[in-house]
């Protein structure tokens, strides 16, 4: 078994993995008439914690269609009702939306910035969303200072943690680099060789690193 070690770049950590918190999260808080909506969509934790900050029984009731299995659990965590999940990637929410009437209103709680153009897609076919931003994400400290060896498996969750990353960093050939989702992938500089996640989840990762590059 070869000693190379396996850096999380997320904002969660694992227990097989130095964890690296990537991110330093803001929320806000603007005012939102929640009863203007018939749904909620939600594309990640942050979305959720933010809206802890709310009345419960102003949002509560409203289900929530969600990115992710664990954006999923996050929201039933509140109490909330899932009403649909996507496969992990803010593009498949498309197909989703578009599977209920234009007529439907839905509120999108979002960071400042996104990878995904879902919304304007469905906009632009006559569905109706409306958008709030409840957090921002920031580079944090710990990944502009770490030190990583030169033969690391580097594991990134999110377009953010990459290019948070490589603002301070560069990779080496002797890396091997494991991304959580296409749209992850598409933050790597082009000539970047990496390993794709089977699923949308951090443990899929660290199974990849495991199984293909500490034998």
């Amino acid at each position: 078994m070869t000693n190379k070690k396996i850096y999380l770049f997320s904002i969660s950590s694992h227990p097989d993995a130095v964890s690296i918190n990537s991110l330093d999260i803001t929320f806000f808080q603007p005012n939102i008439d929640f009863s203007k909506y018939d749904a909620l969509i939600i594309t990640s934790k942050q979305a959720s914690k933010a809206l802890t900050q709310y009345d419960k029984t102003a949002y509560i009731k409203l289900p929530a269609l969600c990115v992710s299995v664990a954006s999923a659990k996050s929201y039933e965590a509140l109490g909330g009702k899932v009403l649909d999940i996507g496969g992990g990637y803010g593009d498949n929410l498309v197909d989703k939306i578009k599977s209920y009437p234009k007529e439907k209103r839905w509120l999108y709680l979002r960071a400042k910035t996104v990878a995904s153009d879902f919304v304007q897609i469905c906009k632009a076919e006559g569905y109706d969303i409306d958008e709030s931003i409840v957090y921002e994400s920031d580079c944090s400290e710990a990944i502009k200072e770490v030190q990583v060896t030169d033969d690391a498996i580097l594991i990134f969750s999110s377009p953010s943690s990459v290019k948070c990353y490589l603002k301070n960093h560069t990779f080496t050939q002797e890396q091997k680099i494991i991304v959580i989702g296409k749209t992850t992938a598409k933050a790597l500089p082009g000539e970047v060789e990496y390993a794709l996640s089977d699923e949308t989840s951090i443990q899929s990762c660290i199974t990849i690193a495991k199984e293909q590059f500490l034998k």
